[in-house]
């Protein structure tokens, strides 16, 4: 529901009824991942994707269906070619989608708003919703912001509420959406099912078993692209479409300027060491460093391996690569801090011009985000959906 975070908010200003229909588990190939939605209005408008368009329209039916009936319903679809009319992924997997009303007035709708707004405003916020378990509790809800207090009631327990609240807020601090079973008999620490307050037995009362998906919404991740230089203006054009927050720094301020860096959403004059140390990053940063000049990639290079941040990448030749790795080792690096190191920057595409070294540089950072080989997919064995997203290279 969260990635349509600036519709459903303009949707609650304008007092429409609607309903939401999130994929909330995916088994084998599928095309979009837990957290994926689609919004259908009382007059039929209809915005996101939950399949890339094999069960968009019987989707579109049950979140009509919904608007009618009030309830939340659990649905799954999966693979179907014996018949042609039949709805099915046609791709091999499986994916549940939950459907939810989000009628005026209700309490339910009065906490999606709140939760909407925040994410609008690009803010670290979290919606958990049981996807999961009995029927009344179906579709309870809790929003959580990165700080401050949370609402909201998942209609169980107390303690389902308190483990849920924990784990919410892991995932949150982690930028991950993801599932969650809690409940009695779960145990375990925050990430791994929460575990509820001891009863007179000795048992959790967690309330019965349930499963959760916990969406989170933060900021965009952000890109530092050091060295002013032609190539960092395609990639930062390339980063920004890819939705990363842009930053383009360089020493020399005749050729740090905005004007020659459209795409960048900021243009920093400042040695990248020095800016590098000033900033505040998080498991999502991705570091380009361009210059390919020993002054400037040395310092910042020492800097930025030891940080956990996503991808380290820097540009020059073979040769640059292996005289870079020796100054490295010399400035204290070790083996496991340098193994980190993308150098020469990018996948084998056989990239000449700019766009083209942008592309690769960002097919790159896309293939360590997901865990992908760089292969192609033509003749491979690899999985071309994974389940899992490695936080940190």
């Amino acid at each position: 529901m969260l990635d349509l975070a600036a519709e459903l908010h303009r949707w609650c200003q304008e007092e429409r009824d609607f309903a939401v229909a999130t994929v909330v588990a995916v088994s084998g190939s599928a095309p979009r991942s837990p957290g994926a939605a689609l919004a259908v209005d009382g007059d039929g408008e209809a915005v996101g994707s939950v399949s890339g368009g094999c069960v968009e329209g019987a989707v579109y039916d049950l979140c009509r269906d919904a608007m009618e009936t009030g309830r939340t319903v659990l649905e799954r679809f999966g693979y179907s070619d014996d018949d042609a009319f039949a709805v099915g992924l046609t791709c091999g997997g499986v994916i549940d989608i939950l459907v939810t009303p989000v009628p005026r007035g209700s309490a339910r709708r009065a906490l999606y708003a709140e939760a909407l707004a925040a994410a609008a405003r690009g803010e670290s916020v979290a919606l958990t919703r049981v996807v999961g378990g009995p029927q009344e509790l179906l579709g309870g809800a809790l929003y959580v912001p990165a700080e401050g207090e949370g609402a909201g009631s998942l209609g169980g327990a107390d303690a389902l509420d308190a483990g849920a609240l924990a784990e919410t807020r892991a995932l949150l601090a982690a930028g991950r959406t993801a599932t969650v079973e809690t409940g009695a008999g779960t145990g375990g620490p925050p990430g791994a099912g929460a575990r509820g307050a001891a009863g007179g037995d000795g048992e959790p009362e967690c309330g019965p078993p349930a499963t959760l998906l916990v969406e989170s919404s933060a900021p965009p991740p952000r890109m530092l692209v050091f060295g002013a230089i032609d190539f960092a203006g395609a990639l930062a054009t390339t980063g920004s479409f890819l939705g990363y927050r842009v930053t383009v720094c360089d020493a020399r301020p005749v050729f740090a300027t905005p004007a020659r860096f459209p795409g960048a959403d900021e243009v920093v004059v400042e040695w990248p060491h020095r800016y590098l140390d000033s900033q505040q990053l998080d498991a999502r940063t991705v570091v380009c460093v361009l210059t390919h000049d020993a002054k400037f990639d040395v310092p910042l290079l020492e800097r930025a391996l030891r940080l956990p941040i996503a991808y380290v990448g820097a540009m020059g030749s073979r040769r640059t690569h292996l005289a870079r790795l020796e100054q490295l080792r010399e400035a204290g690096l070790g083996d496991a801090e340098l193994a980190r190191l993308h150098s020469p920057i990018g996948l084998d595409l056989g990239a000449r011009t700019p766009e083209e070294t942008a592309l690769s540089i960002a097919a790159e950072i896309v293939a360590v985000r997901h865990g992908g080989t760089g292969v192609p997919l033509t003749g491979a064995h690899t999985p071309i959906h994974r389940d899992t997203v490695p936080l940190v290279h």
